[in-house]
Formats: C-alpha cells, sequence, structure tokens
C-alpha cells in the first residue's frame, strides 16, 4: 500500500490510522491536482486513506485525534492591542505632551526656587492630573477593543450540517475536523477546503477568493471546494480535506491584517464640530496668555524692575503658558468621537442580549432615522412553525391531515403519488437520532410538507431507497418552485415539481383523478383550484401546489427537467401563525412614523390576510400589489406609488431591490430591509441598513447584512430602531453638556485674564473639570438607555441639524447663568462671601471652583432630557450615570480637601461648601424656565430635529 507521508508524522497518524499527512492531503485541493486524486482511485479512496465512511461519517471518538494531527478550524488571530498600548497612544495627544514639558520645567524652576518638596506641587499636580486622564481614556479606550472582540468572535459563529456517527446532525464549523462528510445547500459558506462527493447544480461563488464575480460549476470532472467560498445554487455533499490555517483561506488570512471599524457619519461630524471648538479654544488660550503675560509685563514696567528678572517670574510666566495650553485642553472636545463610540458600543452590547447581532457600528446610528422598514413575512413577522393545515385533492378538501379522511376519499395509487412526490421532491432530509427519535432538517415549508408526508403513513428512506434521483433543480426566490427527475422502481422516469400555487398550476394540463387517472385540466376546473388556491390564501394559509409528469422518451444525460404538460395532485394549504408582539410592534413603527412594508413571494391573498392581522394594511387607500404588476410601472409610476404600497406579494429579489433602489434615491426614504436568501443580498447592500435573519438566514445574506436578526422576529426589529433613536439624542445631551461648560471655562479665564491679570482656575483644576466633562460625561450621558417616548417622535431627517435650536437655547441659558455667578464671585467674592483671612484670594479661587464643577454636576443631571421638565425620572435605574455623578462628587472633595497643595486649593467651611452646592443646584430651576421659552421651529419641518413640540400642562413634567 503506498503511504503519502510528510516528515516527521509518520508515526504520530499511522498510529491513528491514517495514510496521508495533512501536508500532501490540503496541495491536493489547493493546486486543483485532479491527477494525484485520481492515482488516489479519487474521492473514495482519499475517505479510505483518512479511515472515514462516506456513508457513516466521521466517528465523533476520533475528532480529538483528527484535530491533533491535521488541526483545529479556527484561524490564527492577530494578537490584540495591549492595555498598555492604549495607554501608550492616549499620551500622544499634542496638547498634553505640551503640559508635560511645561510640569516638568515647573518643577524644576520650582525646585530652584522654592527648594524641596513644596517646588515640586504645581508641576507633580499637573502630571499626576495627565495620568488620570491618559488611565481613564486608556482604561476605556481598552474595554471597548475587548467588547468588539467578543462580538467579532459572535458573528463568526456558524452552524454546519455534517453526517457523524451514521446520523446528519449540526454542528459548530469550530468542531469541524478532517474526514467530515459536510451538506452544503444555496447560500451556505464553504466551511473547509474538500472535495465534491455528489449533488445537484452545484455553482459556488469564489469572488471572495479569486475577485471573480462568475460563479464555478462543481462536479465530478471539477471537484474540489475552497473554504471561505459561498454556494450560489444547488445542493452537495463534501469531503473536509483540510481546516483552519492549513486551507487556502486561512492562508489568505494570516497575509491581512483586520480592518479597523470605519468613523460612523456622525463620528464624521463630530469631528468636524470638535474642530472648530479646538480652533476657538486655541484662539481664547493665544489671547488669555498674550493678555496675562502683557499685564504681568506692564505691571512690571511700573514697578521700574524690568530689568530685574526673578526665578519667580520665570515661572509666573510658566504657570500662564500652562493656564492657556490647558485651556487648549479643556477646549477640544475630545470627548465627542468617544461619546459616539462608548453610545455605539453600549448600545450593541445591550442588543446582543435583545437578540440583534450589530455587524457595523454605523448601523445602530442609522437605524434612529429609518422611516421605512421593508420585512420579509415567513419567520420575521410570522412564527415559522408551519403545520399543513388544509389540502386539496381529487377534487375534495382534507382539513384533518391525516390518512384516515384521505384513505376512504382516494385510490392507493393516488397516495403513492402523493408519497412519492413529498418525499422524492424535497431539499430536506428525515433523520433518526442516536435514540431513534425522528427529526426533520431543512426549512420550516419543506419540514411541514415532509411531517404531512409522515402523517399519511410514508416512509422517507424506504421512497428515497426504491426511487433515484437522476436531475434535482433546487427552489429558488427566482422560479419559485422546485423539480426533481426521478427514475421509479419500474424503470419509468417522473418529473416532479412543486411550489407557488398560480406558477404550478399554469405548467399543468392535467389533474388527477380519485381513481389515478389523469384528466384534461378544462377552464372551468382550473377556476374550481383558483377558488380553492384564494380560499385557502384567504384564512392566511400559504399554498403550494404539488405535481407530477411521466417522461416516455426515458432518460438522457442532456435531457432537461420539463416546464410544462404535468399532471397536478394536490393544493397544500400550510398556516404559519403571526408571532403574537408582532401587531404591537407593528403599532409602535407607525407612531414613530416608520412605514412598514411587508415584501413577500407568498399569494397576494395570503400577504393581504396576514398583513391585516399585523396592522400593516389598515385604510382603504393602502395599496397591495404583486411583484410582476410593480415591475411593469415606470420610475415616476413607482415613486408616486410606493408611498401607498404596504403589501408587494409574489415579488422577486430583484423587485425588493428596485423598490429600496427608488424608495431611496427618489422619496429621500431612510430604509431598512430584512432578507434570508442568497438572492436578497443586492437588496440587503442597497439599503441603508441590511437586516439578515439569524435563524432562517444564508450565510451570504448575514455577511451583506448590517445587522443579524438573531431570533428573527419583527418585535427585535422595532427595538433596534429604538436603541438607534436613544443613541442618537444620547450624543446630543453629552454635546449640549460638553459646549456649555467649554463656554464657560473659556469665557471665566479669559474674561478674568483681561480685567484682573490672574485666572481663578488653575491647569490642575482644568485637567479635572476635562476628565468630568469627557470621559466621565460620556460614560454617564451616552450610556442611558431608551425609553418608550422615543418611538413617539417622528425619525430625524437626515439632513436635520445636529445641534438643533433647543439645544442651543439649554446652552446659552446655562451659561448666562453660570458665567453671572463666577464672574460676580471672581470680582466681588470677598466682599460678598466677607473673607478678611490671610488667605482669602485661595479661598475665592476654591469657591468658584467648587462652585464652578458643581454646576457641572447638575446640569449633567440636567442634560437627561433636553425637553421635559422632569429629569430625575428613572435616574436610579441607571446605574452608570448615579456612580459616576456619586464618585464624581467624592473626588471633588478630596481634591478640595485633601489635595490642596497638588490642586491649589484650600479647605472650605461647611456653609460655602453648602452655598457651592447650592448655587449648582440652582442650575435645575434655571433649566426649568429654559425649557418653558418656545422654540421656533420651521412650519414645514414638524420633524426638524426629532422631537415632539413641547408639551403643555400635565404633559410637562
Amino acid at each position: 500500500m503506498e503511504m503519502d507521508f510528510p516528515n516527521g508524522f509518520q508515526d504520530q497518524e499511522s498510529l491513528a490510522g491514517f495514510r496521508i499527512g495533512p501536508d500532501k492531503l490540503s496541495t491536493i485541493v489547493a493546486s486543483y491536482d485532479f491527477r494525484t486524486l485520481t492515482r488516489l482511485k479519487g474521492v473514495e479512496g482519499l475517505a479510505d486513506r483518512l479511515n472515514v465512511s462516506i456513508d457513516e461519517g466521521v466517528n465523533s471518538i476520533d475528532v480529538p485525534i483528527r484535530q491533533n494531527i491535521f488541526g483545529p478550524n479556527v484561524y490564527t488571530e492577530k494578537p490584540s492591542k495591549s492595555f498598555w498600548l492604549f495607554l501608550w497612544d492616549a499620551l500622544h495627544d499634542v496638547t498634553l505632551i505640551i503640559l508635560m514639558v511645561c510640569a516638568v520645567v515647573s518643577v524644576g524652576v520650582g525646585l530652584a526656587t522654592e527648594g524641596w518638596p513644596k517646588g515640586m506641587y504645581d508641576g507633580l499636580g499637573i502630571l499626576v492630573s495627565i495620568l488620570l486622564v491618559v488611565t481613564v481614556t486608556a482604561v476605556s479606550d481598552y474595554k471597548q477593543s475587548l467588547q468588539f472582540k467578543d462580538l467579532d468572535k459572535e458573528k463568526k459563529k456558524i452552524s454546519i450540517q455534517v453526517i457523524r456517527d451514521g446520523f446528519r446532525q449540526k454542528i459548530s464549523i469550530y468542531d469541524l475536523v478532517v474526514g467530515d462528510v459536510v451538506h452544503l445547500s444555496i447560500g451556505d459558506q464553504v466551511p473547509g477546503d474538500g472535495i465534491f462527493l455528489s449533488g445537484h447544480n452545484l455553482s459556488i461563488d469564489q469572488s471572495c477568493l479569486t475577485g471573480e464575480s462568475v460563479p464555478i460549476d462543481i462536479h465530478e470532472k471539477r471537484p474540489f471546494l475552497l473554504a471561505g467560498t459561498k454556494v450560489q445554487d444547488g445542493s452537495a455533499k463534501m469531503l473536509v480535506t483540510a481546516v483552519g490555517m492549513r486551507t487556502e483561506w486561512g492562508k489568505l488570512m494570516e497575509t491581512l491584517s483586520e480592518g479597523g471599524e470605519d468613523e460612523t457619519p456622525l463620528q464624521v461630524k463630530l469631528n468636524g464640530v470638535a474642530t472648530v471648538i479646538g480652533k476657538i479654544g486655541l484662539v481664547f488660550a493665544g489671547l488669555t496668555f498674550l493678555v496675562l503675560s502683557v499685564r504681568f509685563l506692564v505691571e512690571k514696567g511700573l514697578r521700574h524692575e524690568f530689568t530685574k528678572w526673578y526665578s519667580s517670574d520665570a515661572l509666573t510666566l510658566l504657570n500662564y503658558f500652562a493656564t492657556a495650553v490647558t485651556i487648549i485642553v479643556v477646549a477640544v472636545p475630545e470627548g465627542l468621537p468617544l461619546a459616539v463610540t462608548l453610545s455605539l458600543a453600549f448600545a450593541m452590547k445591550k442588543l446582543m442580549s435583545e437578540h440583534a447581532l450589530v455587524r457595523h457600528l454605523s448601523a445602530c446610528e442609522t437605524m434612529g432615522s429609518v422611516t421605512c422598514i421593508c420585512t420579509d413575512k415567513t419567520g420575521t413577522l410570522t412564527t415559522n412553525h408551519m403545520v399543513v393545515n388544509k389540502t386539496w385533492i381529487c377534487g375534495k378538501i382534507d382539513a384533518t391531515g391525516g390518512s384516515d379522511a384521505l384513505d376512504s376519499s382516494i385510490s392507493q395509487h393516488v397516495l403513492n403519488i402523493l408519497l412519492q412526490a413529498i418525499f422524492n421532491n424535497t431539499g430536506s432530509e428525515v433523520v433518526k437520532n442516536k435514540d431513534g427519535k425522528i427529526s426533520i432538517l431543512g426549512t420550516p415549508t419543506e419540514s411541514a410538507i415532509l411531517e404531512y408526508g409522515l402523517r399519511l403513513g410514508g416512509d422517507f428512506d424506504e421512497q428515497r431507497s426504491v426511487c433515484k434521483l437522476l436531475k434535482v433543480e433546487p427552489f429558488n426566490s427566482e422560479r419559485k418552485r422546485m423539480s426533481v427527475l426521478a427514475a421509479l422502481p419500474d424503470g419509468k422516469v417522473r418529473a416532479f415539481c412543486k411550489g407557488a400555487s398560480e406558477i404550478i398550476l399554469k405548467m399543468c394540463d392535467k389533474s388527477i383523478n380519485a381513481n389515478g387517472e389523469s384528466v384534461p385540466l378544462s377552464d372551468e376546473h382550473v377556476r374550481d383550484v383558483l377558488d380553492v388556491i384564494n380560499a385557502f390564501a384567504c384564512e392566511a394559509l400559504r399554498t403550494l401546489c404539488l405535481a407530477f409528469k411521466d417522461i416516455d422518451d426515458g432518460f438522457h444525460e442532456t435531457s432537461s427537467i420539463p416546464d410544462h404538460s404535468y399532471t397536478l395532485i394536490a393544493v397544500v394549504g400550510i398556516k404559519d401563525p403571526v408571532r403574537p408582539e408582532v401587531k404591537d410592534a407593528v403599532r409602535t413603527c407607525q407612531d414613530a412614523g416608520i412605514t412598514v412594508r411587508m415584501i413577500t413571494g407568498d399569494n397576494i391573498n395570503t400577504a393581504k390576510a396576514i398583513a391585516k392581522e399585523c396592522g400593516i394594511l389598515k385604510d382603504d387607500d393602502d395599496l397591495a400589489i404583486e411583484g410582476p404588476v410593480f415591475r411593469r410601472l415606470s420610475p415616476n409610476e413607482m415613486k408616486s406609488a410606493i408611498p401607498r404600497i404596504k403589501v408587494m406579494a409574489r415579488s422577486s429579489p430583484t423587485d425588493k431591490h428596485v423598490l429600496v433602489k427608488i424608495s431611496r434615491s427618489m422619496l429621500d426614504d431612510v430604509v431598512a430591509v430584512t432578507g434570508d436568501g442568497t438572492n436578497d443580498a443586492p437588496a440587503l447592500h442597497e439599503a441603508d441598513i441590511g437586516l439578515a435573519m439569524g435563524i432562517a438566514g444564508s450565510e451570504v445574506a448575514k455577511e451583506s447584512a448590517d445587522v443579524i436578526v438573531m431570533d428573527d422576529n419583527f418585535s427585535t426589529i422595532v427595538t433596534v430602531a429604538k436603541w438607534g433613536r436613544s443613541v442618537y439624542i444620547n450624543i446630543q445631551k453629552f454635546v449640549q453638556f460638553q459646549l456649555t461648560v467649554n463656554i464657560v471655562a473659556l469665557m471665566i479665564n479669559f474674561i478674568s485674564a483681561c480685567v484682573s491679570g490672574s485666572a481663578p482656575l488653575t491647569a490642575v483644576q482644568l485637567l479635572w473639570v476635562n476628565l468630568i466633562m469627557d470621559t466621565l460625561g460620556a460614560l454617564a450621558l451616552a450610556t442611558e438607555p431608551p425609553h418608550d417616548g422615543l418611538m413617539k417622535r417622528l425619525p430625524v431627517k437626515k439632513t436635520a441639524s445636529f445641534i438643533t435650536m433647543t439645544m442651543w437655547r439649554n446652552i446659552i441659558g446655562q451659561s448666562i447663568y453660570q458665567l453671572s455667578i463666577l464672574l460676580v464671585l471672581n470680582f466681588l467674592g470677598k466682599q460678598l462671601l466677607r473673607i478678611r483671612a490671610s488667605n482669602a484670594t485661595a479661598v475665592v479661587n476654591t469657591f468658584i471652583f467648587n462652585t464652578f464643577v458643581f454646576c457641572q454636576v447638575f446640569n449633567e443631571i440636567n442634560s437627561r432630557d433636553m425637553e421635559k421638565i422632569n429629569v430625575f425620572k428613572g435616574i436610579l435605574g441607571n446605574w452608570i450615570f448615579t456612580g459616576i455623578i456619586a464618585s464624581t462628587v467624592v473626588f471633588q472633595v478630596i481634591m478640595v480637601e485633601f489635595l490642596g497643595t497638588f490642586a491649589g486649593t484650600v479647605p472650605l467651611s461647611w456653609q460655602l461648601w453648602l452655598l457651592s452646592v447650592l448655587l449648582g443646584a440652582f442650575s435645575i430651576p434655571v433649566a426649568v424656565v429654559l425649557k418653558c421659552i418656545p422654540v421656533k421651529r420651521k412650519a414645514d419641518d414638524a420633524q426638524h430635529d426629532g422631537y415632539d413640540l413641547l408639551p403643555t400642562g400635565p404633559q410637562l413634567a
């Protein structure tokens, strides 16, 4: 026996019973080496060398051995960025580097003038503050990276169907081993490199590996399959020959670095805002430094000391420069992009627990602006637990779905033909597990028909053993039918066809009677069948027709499955109940100004019945249209019809794609589309948000989607929309809060420098305010959970200004209040507070700093709602917010009372503490007054900023 071993593997493999090594094995597929495969006696010989039976599959006991020798099905990931790298990145902020240089110079000059340890305090205080800011930023970024890594792992989880221990079963893609026999069907991703065993019409999209968009046909003469490619059409079984890093996909992955998330539109918009504010801050910082320096030099000249320079003078100028740089640090709102990332990442994490996996960050954000959701029916609006509820056969309707009623009305010959049609013309399988329990693997529709066949007393394995399938055309959403050619035990060749009832009926010119005879299908008979189909459809049943045709001239390799002259066997009505929560979810969308459209391949009467039950079709003005009718409209006719279309039946993926394209380009809609099939990929890609189904969805659909709905439930889509709105509004709250702090911090130091020649807020104090404002503020306000009120507002328009008139009203009002208080305290503080102690200036400056911080704490609470007066609603339910507020207050107490040497503060009396808190808290009544001031809106733009008009009366609270 010829042995194929790479060096160093022989003993290990021969002991395990394998007669071919992993390198040789992976090379056969990678190099399309058909000659070696033939020399090894084809795929059967290869299976023999791998010690696996093609019929029985891998033995579960052998899985660890195979993983050890041939490798596991995982790809080596690039090592993730460590915490220290995030810390290092955070230290690269230019303004912080300038501040660090200032701090080091300050320590040097301070030690020379004031000695040890007093001379170190100012500089050391700045360094400690910088370290705190950098650490908090790095921790936040590091946690986000871990979260995205977890989400990335979740994205890559795929289930595949293999034969193991003689049974067909579902396993995780990570558990796949060399030697596994894998079942592939339309939309699947090929899980490893392998060789085609058997199948029908298998067409593979290899564009992800080769860039070639033309699909490749796979058959016995071209049997090589590569990991990562997608099944475009057909079905097959394959023998796995390489997994993980030994596959071609694995080798390609090794050469690629993981691409980062692109910036979301909101991040781009806010980066622009941050740049403008930063430039304004730079101008103010330069002016502040200039004014302070000029005043210092003028005063020095007036004292006739211009020629005498001391090290304390250098220290004073250095402190002025440090204050100016710190103004830049405070002015540059680096918290804006951080707030977006935090809010989106928080929403992504929460949506995971709500059964929605967000694949792209921007999807959360865009979902908040969605104006239209185009949804599938089956599995999304309905439960996808299908049961054959009614059948029409030989002119009689059977509502029981069992064999007893049928036995009495039809002959055994008819029953045999029906069972042949059910069990041979299917892409699903009836399997037994180790305990002998029967289960059906396949789509819900196929499973319902197979289950009906079993209830009629049929035997799947028996039918498959006596009939040999010669040719198969699997179901797809363009053809809307599945056809097979089968060789019967008596040598005859018979074609079976099933699919959309109207389409199959048009292909029939005969029907079968109770005696099993084929009789011509008259016009009257066709009308009767159509009446049955419509009656079933009006009961919200999904209808399918089953038909057959005997082929008289036998079978040839070139024979195609006929598409006419069939004999109708039966009409099947399948019940798929509407999900109980869908009606409320649809109403929530309609209240939120989101149009829900149902796009389905079903009969129009079935679609209308379901749409009425869900609340999608309500008014006489609502339009239900069929795909072929929609296709014939001109673009302008489509534009005028689409706003009224609520249901599209018998639609093809192309219809869905056109609907989405026209809605976006001509109607300026923000469109979300659901999809589960391979052919839905263009529509998912075209839409603003593509929503793929996690259970019923193909891998191709998931790959094209922005969000994967793990439970296939429409109400989950509504939850994603609610979180999208929450993200947008949370970031608006944070921007309102941050701009208020920016304006006040800039103005108080600038005005004070111009008038008195000194800045009341030191570099260390401003760095602390920067930390409250940027990182902690983002964390507190960007992680507010959504409330139901969000879905009672119209969607935010794409063109709407991010900073609204409502926000400007609140920002300007709060800034005027805070500046008034702080400037009065700065210039009249000693007289008003009656402080006459030797350290009166230090006490007043500490009091100003303390009041300023408490104004921000209470303004953070104000920012929880920009319209409503009651800002305390649900505050205790958000532990992140309350925790940050509490920790800010605690640290403020520590800074003022115990870290005075570093922070430039002195301890305050309890009376001054109380006054600081009261002055800060007074910003809440100020906010109440501001919220009563009406904001002028554009008369023609009711949804200008995404808010309701200001409520009045009892609603105000």
